[in-house]
């Protein structure tokens, strides 16, 4: 896959304060660790800078807990991954858990949306703003791999987007769990490049 920057985005997803922030929500999932270990945000800054600098939109997607209704009842958000959130009181809108982490902050001219689901795709107008971009071509990065990224990759494969899942711009809550999200089913709904190649790609 060669990339053209005029019809790639990258995406950044989830990566804030409670999900890999290590005073975060889940701040003893693993989480914090495993994104540290991956150099997760000092990768992702670069490759967005890179995105940028080449002229390839930057889109961040963030995840809020629903509002308004006890238990999420307005969401019907009811597997073990909601009722876990809940249970650590996470991704509250306004609150600093919900925040992206330091240095991931959206720039000028970067698109942001919200979501209530795992994929970035179900329920958010990520992609009518993608095709209204022109682009083919999407690198995810972001939290956690196993979880929001394989399912953004997944939806965007059967959309007709070509992926790419960023190997060490993504993180989960542990190599074991990482391994299984980069070098198994996934492998055959995207590529799967590092974060120089990428750089190098766009031009860096």
């Amino acid at each position: 896959m060669a990339l053209d920057p005029k019809s790639t985005a990258v995406l950044i997803l989830d990566l804030q304060n409670d999900v890999i922030g290590p005073e975060g929500a889940f701040k003893d999932s693993g989480s914090p660790a495993h994104a540290e270990s991956q150099n997760v945000v000092a990768n992702v800054q670069r490759l967005a800078a890179a995105a940028r600098q080449a002229g390839a939109p930057v889109i961040h997607v963030h995840h809020f807990a629903s509002v308004g209704a006890s238990h999420d009842s307005d969401s019907a958000q009811n597997a073990g991954l909601w009722t876990g959130t809940r249970a650590v009181d996470a991704m509250k809108r306004g609150s600093w858990g919900a925040q992206p982490v330091a240095g991931l902050e959206p720039q000028d001219g970067d698109v942001v949306i919200e979501k209530q689901r795992v994929s970035a795709f179900f329920g958010t107008p990520l992609d009518v703003k993608l095709r209204g971009l022109g682009v083919q071509t999407v690198i995810v990065t972001g939290a956690w791999t196993n979880m929001s990224v394989e399912s953004t990759i997944r939806y965007g494969a059967d959309l007709g987007y070509e992926m790419v899942l960023v190997s060490d711009g993504t993180s989960t809550v542990s190599a074991e769990w990482q391994k299984a999200a980069t070098d198994y089913a996934v492998t055959n709904l995207a590529e799967v490049k590092t974060t120089d190649e990428l750089v190098s790609e766009l031009g860096g």
